[in-house]
Order: C-alpha cells, then structure tokens, then sequence
C-alpha cells in the first residue's frame, strides 16, 4: 500500500510489522518519532508487545539485551550521544551473540552541541561486532529494517543489525513508499526461534567471564560470522524481491558506473544528490557514476573491488571523520585496493558535517577535484573565515 509518510514513522510502520514482543528506547532528537509511534501502537492495542519505560539509553540498551536473551524479538532506536551511552551494551550484545535489530536517526556528536546530521555517531561503533546497513531513502528504510530481522535472527548469523537513517533528511522527510502488508512480512519473517536463550529449566551462562585461552577465539568468531554475511546478506536481498516484488538491500548498487571515468562513492541520504548531479554531468557527457554502499559492516570488499575494476578515479565522500587520522570510509576503502595489480587513484573528502548542506554544487567540487592531485582527507564547503577563528581558540 502507498503512503505519503514521514520516515520515523514508517520505521514504527515497519517494525510493527515485524512483531517485535519488547520495545524499549530514550528520548533524543531526532530520533523520538520513532518509539512515539511504537508507543502509540501498544497502546492501541495495534502491537503486542511490552513498551519498557527507561531513564536512559543506556538502560534501554540494557533492557532489549535482557528481552533478546531471553528468546523474546526486541527493538530499540537512539542517535549521537544516546548511541554512544549505550556504548557498554552495545558491545555486550554482539558479543553474547544476540539477535536484535536498532535504528540510529545519524546525528552529529558533541561537542560543541549540534542536533542535525552527519555520521559521526555510528563510526564512533563501527567495531562493536554490528552489522551496520544504510539507507539512501524513506523506501530503504522501511525495507532494510525488515531484512535487518531476517538476517540478525538467522542462526548461521545471530548478530545484531544496525539500520542507520540520516537524521531530520530521513526521519522528518516525508516520501512515498509502499508500505508491505502484515501477510507479506510473515511470509519473509517467520516467528522468532532462538538458537539459545534463559531458561531456568535448561539454565546456560551468556556474558561469562573469558580468559586468555577463550576470548580471541571469541572475537575471531564474531569477524568469520560477518564474512559469511557478505554471502548471506544478499540472499536475504534475493528472498525480499521474491515476496515482496521489487529490489532492495544487499550490499552496494552500482549507478552508471559501466563507462564511468569517475566514480563517487558514499553512503546514505547523500546519495539521492549524488545521483541527480551524476545525471547533469552525464547529460554535459561527462562519464561520472555512484557507487552506494548499502552494507558498510561487514565491510563488502569484493563488491567494491569488481564494481570499481575499470574507473580510473574513484572519490569517496564520508559524513565523518576520524580525527587525527582519514575519515572512514575512505580508510577502509583504500585498504581494500592493497595488494591489487589494478589500482585507482583514489581521494578522500569529507562533506556535511554536523548539518551543513551537501547541494550538487558540493559534489560537482568532488568531481572537480577528483581530476587533480590526489587528497587524503580534503573537506568541502569549509568556512576559512570561521576556521581560522575556532583553531585559535576564539
């Protein structure tokens, strides 16, 4: 069904779909609407499920951990400093191999104090065990966060999913979607089986203490899961099609890249600009092209490599930056190149932080630029006035 909505509501939308038995989250803007919405449903009686009440993020965090590990399917949502509370139990729930799905509306991280969107919060996490997915659009959105459940709960994964939604352009946008029905989603969604859980009939230990001779096996474990995810990420995409009639998901999508001489790549809301600047310059005959990265964690290596085997000049355009060092993306990116007997020449460049503007304007100075000497880390749109006040302190 067709509905003009707005994209924290078609999260709630989505996930009421999916049943989920627990939802527990805090308040952060700009994330609120989406637990607002969940909230409304229990209370409704539209959604059977136990809308746990928190102080904290942290406590929510702590609160879907206990729900997943008791056999129970779980929902929880945050964004920047929220996210980065539940840091501790993040970490704990990858690690106890929980199955549970997490929107986070990406917003900028303190300080100083902003509450619009860049990526920065989701980075911060990126090594936490998570399976990290991005949506371009509200469409995404709502389809990524089904698929999330079907790979997190699968028992060849059991690993939590994380579906991450650019702040205020996706959770405040509205946009036309098709919204699935109850009986598709059960179809593609079967009922929640844990591979293990508390019981006190059959008790077991989740979370124990592990010493040396245990806890890289541990870890290493967690990294073969997410490389078997590269293959099974994708199927999941194949079996979402099947049922549900249109493509979504997987791990990259590939946007006039055939005969590009140049190619951006990046993740996210960014893309729908990209896409429409690509298709300006392609109508000037120029051979430009995106490449979107719909799965960031586990890190789609091989996609990249075969989808970007002839482009000559490839940018990649972060929302964040790891300070002191490149901006991520763009670090995992060129790692993967080593080795290579082909190698792009590949430049770095950091848009959009905390907020600012990203216009066509902005990715045509990327294009631009891609055609000289190749940068590390060169941010757009920057303010020399401004910046030279904040680096002496004023």
């Amino acid at each position: 069904m067709k509905k003009f909505i707005e994209g924290s509501y078609a999260v709630a939308e989505a996930v009421k779909l999916c049943r989920p038995g627990v939802v527990s989250a805090y308040p952060i803007t700009p994330q609120t609407h989406i637990v607002e919405g969940l909230a409304q449903f229990v209370a409704d009686g539209e959604l059977k499920a136990e809308f746990v009440n928190v102080e904290s993020e942290h406590s929510a965090a702590s609160a879907v951990l206990g729900a997943v590990a008791t056999g129970v399917r779980a929902f929880t949502s945050s964004s920047s400093q929220g996210l980065l509370l539940m840091t501790e139990v993040i970490f704990n729930i990858a690690g106890m191999r929980l199955p549970l799905v997490l929107a986070c509306a990406n917003r900028a991280v303190s300080a100083p104090i902003n509450i619009w969107n860049d990526q920065q919060d989701v980075m911060t996490i990126r090594d936490s065990g998570w399976i990290l997915l991005f949506a371009e659009n509200i469409q995404e959105v709502i389809d990524l966060h089904i698929q999330a459940y079907r790979i997190s709960e699968d028992h060849s994964i059991m690993l939590p999913v994380m579906v991450n939604l650019d702040g205020y352009i996706l959770t405040h946008g509205l946009e036309v979607a098709d919204m699935p029905s109850q009986e598709q989603v059960d179809k593609f969604l079967p009922p929640y089986k844990p591979l293990y859980k508390l019981d006190t009939s059959d008790p077991m230990t989740l979370g124990c203490l592990a010493m040396p001779e245990h806890y890289m096996e541990a870890r290493v474990a967690i990294q073969k899961t997410q490389e078997a995810a590269l293959d099974f990420i994708p199927k999941v995409a194949g079996e979402f099609k099947k049922v549900f009639g249109r493509e979504s998901g997987g791990l990259v999508e590939a946007y006039k890249i055939e005969d590009a001489k140049q190619v951006i790549v990046a993740m996210g809301s960014i893309v729908g600009t990209i896409k429409e600047t690509v298709d300006e310059l392609r109508a000037q005959g120029k051979k430009v092209g995106v490449l979107k990265l719909i799965t960031y964690r586990p890190f789609p290596k091989q996609a990249i490599l075969n989808a970007l085997k002839n482009v000559p000049e490839i940018a990649v355009v972060d929302k964040s930056i790891s300070l002191g060092s490149n901006s991520p993306l763009y670090t995992d990116l060129t790692s993967a190149f080593i080795g290579q007997d082909k190698v792009s020449k590949i430049s770095g460049f950091v848009l959009g932080l905390g907020g600012r503007d990203i216009t066509k304007d902005s990715i045509k100075q990327v294009f631009d630029k891609l055609s000289g000497k190749q940068v590390d880390c060169e941010f757009i749109d920057v303010k020399k006035e401004l910046l030279e006040e904040e680096y002496a302190g004023n």
